[in-house]
């Protein structure tokens, strides 16, 4: 055999030799990166979250709307201006007028006796007793935006009654309640009333609500 001839035949066969084992290594590594690969038949995440969105809604019912104080048309704390008008004077007593006007864009109605009282300080605590009511409960009178009805106050002088009995006390005005309302309003009006509630009258009197 010729010595080249001889020579060559090794070195063909150690590249076939490497050719065989980098196949073998391919081979492998295909098989390696398939196993990995997850089955289809496994759970995933989007079945666990299907799972738990699907428990029952809550039933708790709603809390119902808060109610709407019903508009019955008679005037308001808020609705009105109140003041006190000119009086006259006579007997040991004053008599004025409590002016009751509609301040608000819509009609209101009043009927009977406004709840008056003086109070003092100022934490606005009432003096003495309410004010008398005298006479009967008058007609309901309708107040059109800017018109005005009255209700008659007669002011005792105190000063007429026995100081250890009155105990004297400077006020500060009136505290007004219009009839059927529970909200109040103040009219300023200092002066005098009495803290007893044994004096022997009444230091404040008032009378139906009538048209001014």
């Amino acid at each position: 055999m010729d010595m080249k001839l001889s020579r060559l035949i090794p070195v063909v066969a150690a590249s076939a030799g490497v050719l065989a084992l980098s196949a073998c290594g391919s081979g492998g590594t295909t098989n390696a990166a398939s196993s990995s690969t997850p089955s289809s038949s496994e759970p995933t995440a989007t079945t666990t979250v299907t799972t738990a969105t699907s428990s029952p809604a809550s039933t708790t019912p709603a809390a119902p709307p808060a109610a709407q104080p019903a508009d019955n048309g008679l005037c308001k704390a808020g609705d009105v201006k109140l003041s006190l008008g000119q009086g006259d004077s006579g007997a040991g007593s004053t008599f004025r007028p409590l002016l009751i006007k509609n301040t608000s864009s819509k009609p209101c109605t009043i009927q009977g006796f406004p709840g008056v009282s003086y109070v003092a300080g100022a934490d606005g605590h009432q003096v003495g007793k309410d004010a008398f009511r005298e006479g009967t409960k008058g007609n309901a009178v309708k107040l059109n935006p800017g018109q005005t009805a009255a209700a008659d106050i007669q002011f005792v002088n105190v000063h007429n009654f026995d100081p250890g009995t009155c105990q004297p006390t400077p006020v500060k005005g009136l505290r007004i309640y219009l009839p059927q309302e529970t909200a109040s309003n103040f009219v300023p009006d200092e002066g005098t009333g009495c803290a007893g509630t044994k004096i022997p009258g009444n230091q404040l009197s008032v009378k139906t609500v009538h048209t001014a």
